[in-house]
């Protein structure tokens, strides 16, 4: 149990790490493009690539993880990012706007690629280690999970702020030099802490195998593509622009973001504590995502509804609203991280957690697209209504999760 939780602790630095970088890169992005007079739906395309590349390297991520070993592909992860930040700080500003689109879309889906390697390789290793303590404690994975992925997007918030600072004193590309650096300390942690073939097992020999996964986490899967369009749809362009055009200054605009996505992070983590329990891990656990996912729909209806009815003050309606969205999604979310490692299998937990990430960066992708054509179309109201609608195909889906494990 020792080293399970020494292995634990070391993977998870080392994606804090990680996402703190990370989160930098997408302010630095945006402010700085921003400030060169990108419109928002130009700034959402800059992300396309590098959410697209996100299903395909959590594919063939999980795969390799489980042929290679976890910590090797680790070590792929960051090596990955640190490139991206190299070809991101060549960008010229001589060359031509379509030009300078063109390789940051392209740095961007190399960064993306990095993101999912690590984030696919970091998550097995907790079933991994949790396997490997010979203690299948359903609570304390549980647990594990929920501090990971809480924490994780906690010090994204963080990494966003980190950005807007950097970009201010140090400027684009030596922000990006500054934050390679960084990925290279922890690059070398990883390296000389963790064992080489930790996660290392039989992979799967054929594309079919690698697609048929289990009832449960092909459910999970398909809610999973739903639930982080329903969030992206309104957080990458519509949100921002709104409050932006609502006299809010781009500072505060990032700072609302920041908050936001680190008290989501925040009530990830607390959700053992939200959600009681099961001893066999399952039969409650379901249950409360189906009811998280029923009560998460109705924050953007009732926006909608505002939005429509123009009520006074309708900026403040929004902030308050999206942080009760907030809370209601991080819940949901970190049932969900949990549910998938419950259902898969310890031998090839990288690849059924892989698979179950590739149809979250699909999500993300789907909600990052439709964020901009949606606002574009008919402003807030029909991100809010996008929102919605996905929401209630996430509740759908979640009446067909089973309740045992397979």
């Amino acid at each position: 149990m020792q080293n399970a939780a020494r292995n634990y602790a070391i993977v998870t630095a080392a994606y804090w790490g990680f996402t703190l970088t990370d989160g930098a890169l997408r302010m630095l992005v945006l402010l700085h493009f921003y400030q060169l007079g990108y419109s928002p739906f130009t700034l959402a395309f800059l992300f396309l690539l590098y959410e697209a590349a996100g299903v395909l390297a959590n594919l063939i991520g999980g795969w390799l993880a489980t042929r290679y070993g976890i910590t090797r592909m680790l070590t792929v992860g960051l090596s990955t990012q640190i490139v991206g930040f190299g070809l991101l700080s060549m960008l010229d500003p001589g060359w031509t706007a379509t030009l300078s689109v063109a390789w940051v879309v392209l740095s961007q889906g190399v960064c993306g690629v990095a993101k999912d390697l690590t984030k696919t390789a970091s998550k097995s290793a907790i079933k991994v280690t949790q396997a490997a303590a010979k203690e299948q404690n359903n609570g304390q994975l549980f647990k594990w999970v929920a501090w990971f992925t809480g924490s994780k997007n906690a010090m994204k918030g963080v990494g966003f702020f980190l950005g807007g600072l950097l970009l201010q004193t140090l400027g684009f590309q030596g922000s990006l030099w500054l934050m390679a650096g960084l990925l290279a300390l922890v690059l070398l942690g990883v390296v000389t802490s963790l064992p080489t073939l930790m996660g290392k097992s039989k992979a799967s020999k054929s594309a079919k195998e690698l697609f048929a996964k289990n009832a449960g986490i092909n459910g999970l899967a398909a809610a999973r593509v739903v639930l982080f369009g329903a969030r992206d749809v309104w957080f990458v362009v519509g949100v921002p622009v709104f409050l932006y055009s609502q006299g809010w200054t781009f500072t505060m605009v990032g700072g609302f973001l920041a908050a936001w996505t680190i008290g989501y992070g925040l009530v990830q983590a607390l959700a053992p504590q939200i959600v009681r329990r099961s001893a066999d891990g399952l039969s409650t656990e379901v249950p409360a995502a189906r009811l998280w996912s029923a009560l998460l729909a109705v924050v953007p209806v009732a926006l909608a509804v505002a939005v429509v009815l123009e009520v006074p003050h309708l900026e403040w309606v929004v902030v308050v609203g999206l942080s009760l969205f907030g809370v209601a999604f991080a819940v949901n979310s970190s049932v969900h991280s949990y549910l998938v490692l419950a259902y898969a299998g310890s031998e090839k937990a990288a690849e059924d957690v892989g698979f179950y990430y590739a149809a979250n960066a699909l999500g993300r992708f789907f909600g990052t697209l439709m964020s901009g054509l949606l606002y574009q179309w008919g402003g807030l109201l029909y991100a809010l209504l996008g929102s919605a609608a996905m929401l209630l195909v996430c509740w759908v889906v979640t009446l067909y999760l089973p309740e045992e494990a397979a």
